[in-house]
């Protein structure tokens, strides 16, 4: 049976992994179901040749949230502000929290648009839709009271909840939890984070669904080019391309023969470039911007780095590791998760560790660290990951 399966995005149409894989999830899922995408995006990015969106039979829908007057703003950061100080552990506090930080203007407008497509299944991607997507849920199942709502969580718990969070931050996670439950079903990106959610509420048990390789690789690499590469958004301390840079520093005072290029771009590139000239990296050290063809830095590259100091599950793994690139990483849960023995680790933030395993990378046996990179990004195969979510919807 053809079911209506909404994904509710902030963007599609701009450079992401979150874009990315919502934008492969959608397709696949377009091929045998009615697939809209609603986004906040501005009209004026709609690019259908991005992550080949206009290959798919998608619909995709505009949406802005409407004004809220002025006085009644006022009251509702005041009582979103006491709510977080106190950190009250009410579940009523919570729902009152529920409506201060997401005004009855712009709650009544989103359940309109989502009201619009009678849709089976809706998917609010990222923590914070998956939680506005709870509070429109009375709204959408009064008319569908079949509708299935699910939150698609693309951060870990720690990046969300831990006390240096640049997302929500400690004194939410309970109300982001309560909410969450209200949900037919919430889906982590691994299992590391689903203890740490059962760890905080018993009661919640999300599901763990990978992200998948999303991408057709190019040629292996040959292993030979004394490349290392790093992939993502030039955003502050998330992928720790500061970090990384400083890293290669301390590694190429003993090392003349390897470089490094860092594919990405964002607001912080002016600042990368400023450390590379201070340490006097230029050739040594290049940055490229964003590319289609992100397949040809894998393909020439020797050992890939992830240097993230956070991460939900880094696409970019699966994607190197199909290139047969070794891979140096953070020791982050999740990369430790999907990695297991298949990568050399150092403590996530410490550039000394960085750099020692920079140099342990020089000295891999390359073929057989290159077979068992391989071996593991097979276990993240469109298919797969494409079926576990049509299980998990009920599509079958």
């Amino acid at each position: 049976m053809r079911q209506r399966i909404c994904f509710l995005v902030d963007s599609i149409f701009t450079v992401g992994g979150v874009q990315r894989v919502t934008a492969v999830i959608a397709s696949e899922l377009a091929r045998t179901h009615s697939v809209t995408v609603v986004t906040r995006d501005d009209p004026a990015l709609k690019d259908l040749a991005l992550y080949q969106l206009g290959d798919a039979a998608l619909e995709f829908r505009f949406f802005r949230y409407p004004p809220v007057p002025k006085t009644k703003q006022k009251l509702c950061k005041v009582w979103s502000a006491l709510y977080r100080k106190c950190r009250l552990p009410w579940a009523w506090a919570s729902a009152c929290y529920a409506h201060s930080s997401f005004p009855s203007e712009q709650r009544d407008a989103l359940a309109e648009e989502l009201l619009q497509g009678h849709y089976d299944v809706v998917v609010g991607v990222h923590a914070p839709l998956a939680v506005r997507l709870a509070s429109v849920g009375p709204a959408l199942r009064r008319q569908n009271p079949k509708v299935r709502l699910v939150g698609w969580l693309h951060n870990s718990f720690e990046a969300l909840f831990g006390p240096s969070s640049r997302y929500v931050g400690p004194e939410l996670r309970r109300h982001y939890v309560l909410q969450m439950m209200r949900l037919d079903q919430t889906v982590v990106l691994c299992h590391h984070d689903r203890r740490q959610y059962e760890a905080c509420c018993p009661s919640f048990h999300p599901a763990v669904i990978y992200n998948p390789l999303t991408l057709l690789p190019g040629s292996a690499s040959t292993g030979e080019s004394r490349q290392f590469l790093a992939v993502g958004r030039f955003t502050p301390l998330h992928k720790g391309f500061d970090l990384l840079i400083e890293a290669f520093a301390r590694f190429a005072s003993d090392n003349g023969e390897w470089s490094l290029h860092i594919v990405g771009e964002g607001p912080e590139e002016q600042h990368y470039r400023q450390m590379i000239a201070e340490r006097g990296l230029q050739g040594r050290v290049m940055l490229h911007p964003f590319t289609h063809d992100i397949q040809r830095h894998y393909s020439e590259a020797q050992v890939y780095v992830l240097s993230s100091r956070w991460e939900g599950m880094p696409l970019v793994l699966a994607e190197a590791m199909s290139h047969g690139l070794p891979v140096v990483s953070s020791d982050l849960p999740v990369c430790q998760e999907v990695l297991g023995d298949a990568a050399l680790y150092f403590h996530s933030g410490d550039a000394d560790g960085l750099a020692r395993q920079l140099q342990a990378a020089t000295l891999l046996d390359w073929p057989v660290s290159s077979a068992k990179a391989k071996a593991v990004a097979s276990h993240f195969s469109l298919q797969t990951i494409v079926q576990e979510w049509r299980d998990l919807l009920h599509l079958n």
